[in-house]
């Protein structure tokens, strides 16, 4: 279920009981099969310089982010993605190494109006292949993601070709979309970036399939 206070942001939850059992349930699904398909966990920071956002990001989540000083008066932000992140690790670790298979689960920001599958504070199961070398590597990630969706529902609709609104994609997109849930219908966003390709999946949205 979830709980009300009194002092509570607008877009954020309190998730207990059978709830959170079920969220937990889905989440050891989808990395059951991650894990199956190669990928190793990567635990990225909540709190980043904002900078790492500001040459990657597409300006719809330029104009969402949570940005603030701190006391140096640096500039940060809460995250409101994986893969800009992603994309730094890859430069500075991963040049050399093909194929390196990396999933993670991290609690994301992003300041829009709040409503049903929509939160100011969300979840993001994210993949990511960096240096891929197969060339039907593309498939075989969309692949995963609908045994992902499929975990919740069977009814889905796979978009393979689609404008992101990320600046760092290199080719169109893809997607993955349950009509049930209506005008937030979209649960997988994914494409290639210069380091690799990957794909994200809202996890709250999951949860309402």
């Amino acid at each position: 279920m979830e709980l009300k206070i009194d002092a509570q942001a607008r877009g954020v939850r309190i998730i207990t009981g059978e709830q959170c059992k079920d969220r937990r349930k889905v989440l050891n699904q989808l990395i059951a099969l991650a894990e199956a398909a190669g990928f190793n966990e990567v635990t990225l920071p909540s709190v980043e310089p904002a900078s790492v956002y500001t040459d990657k990001a597409g300006k719809e989540i330029l104009g969402q982010m949570y940005e603030f000083p701190d006391k140096k008066n640096r500039q940060l932000c809460l995250r409101p993605e994986g893969t800009a992140t992603i994309q730094l690790i890859a430069d500075a670790h991963f040049r050399q190494q093909k194929d390196v298979r990396l999933w993670y689960f991290e609690r994301c920001w992003r300041y829009e109006r709040p409503q049903e599958g929509r939160y100011r504070e969300f979840y993001q199961f994210g993949l990511e292949i960096l240096n891929p070398t197969s060339a039907t590597i593309r498939d075989e990630l969309i692949e995963l993601a609908t045994s992902m969706i499929a975990v919740k529902t069977n009814a889905f609709e796979v978009a393979n070709r689609v404008k992101r609104g990320l600046d760092y994609y290199t080719e169109d997109g893809f997607e993955i979309a349950v009509p049930a849930l209506g005008s937030q219908k979209q649960v997988v966003g994914g494409g290639r970036y210069p380091q690799g390709i990957g794909f994200g999946i809202g996890f709250d949205r999951l949860m309402l399939c």
